[in-house]
């Protein structure tokens, strides 16, 4: 009687052992996993920083840098800003201007007339001797085309000839700029506008004048 083996199955056979260093199918798919969600996550951070990048370059192409337009704008409220007017007109129609030249303090009056010029009572050739300061004097009626238009009346005091006559130059010209606002660029380009601030300068002690010593004596 022949000995009977029994059939093995392949259920029945053994597993063959799994080695350490080969993958198993279900370690594959979580690799593949993870590869695919390393690209997204990278490119969510992208996202963000791209955004960052065209909003940097939206704004730097905003900017104008050297255009021209705040130049314009600054040009625009220069011309806007009202030249400052120091003086007044009386009910009269009389324009007033003040002027001061070192000590020297002249009050001027202004208005249409046939040219005549008062200063303390007397005439412009009898209170001035000197050419040159009638001249200064008539500088300002001249400038604006104001000489032989206008009769002037001037009180003045204090100083000497030299102060005297840029305060009343001084005096006229703001009473021209009162009596006609678009006389100002003319008279501020001839510079009659232009209060003269120098004044003598102090005695120092220890010297004859402001600056000059006394004699030196070696002996």
């Amino acid at each position: 009687m022949a000995d009977e083996t029994p059939e093995t199955t392949p259920a029945d056979e053994p597993a063959p052992p799994v080695s350490e260093t080969e993958p198993t199918p279900v370690d594959a798919v979580a690799e593949t996993d993870a590869a695919a969600e390393e690209p997204a996550a990278a490119a969510d951070e992208a996202a963000p920083a791209a955004d960052e990048a065209e909003t940097a370059d939206d704004a730097a192409s905003e900017l104008t840098l050297g255009s021209g337009e705040p130049a314009a704008e600054g040009e625009e409220e220069a011309e806007k800003v009202a030249p400052v007017i120091r003086g007044r007109v009386d009910k009269f129609g009389v324009a007033m201007g003040t002027g001061r030249r070192k000590t020297s303090v002249a009050r001027v009056r202004i208005k249409a007339g046939d040219g005549k010029m008062t200063i303390n009572g007397r005439t412009l050739e009898d209170f001035f001797c000197v050419e040159r300061d009638r001249q200064m004097v008539n500088a300002p009626l001249r400038a604006t085309e104001q000489l032989g238009k206008v009769d002037v009346w001037v009180r003045v005091n204090g100083g000497g000839t030299t102060g005297q006559t840029g305060a009343i130059v001084l005096g006229i010209a703001r009473a021209l700029q009162v009596m006609d606002p678009d006389l100002h660029h003319v008279l501020a380009d001839g510079g009659f506008l232009t209060r003269d601030g120098r004044m003598v300068e102090r005695k120092k002690y220890g010297y004859k004048k402001a600056r000059k010593s006394f004699q030196f004596s070696k002996r």
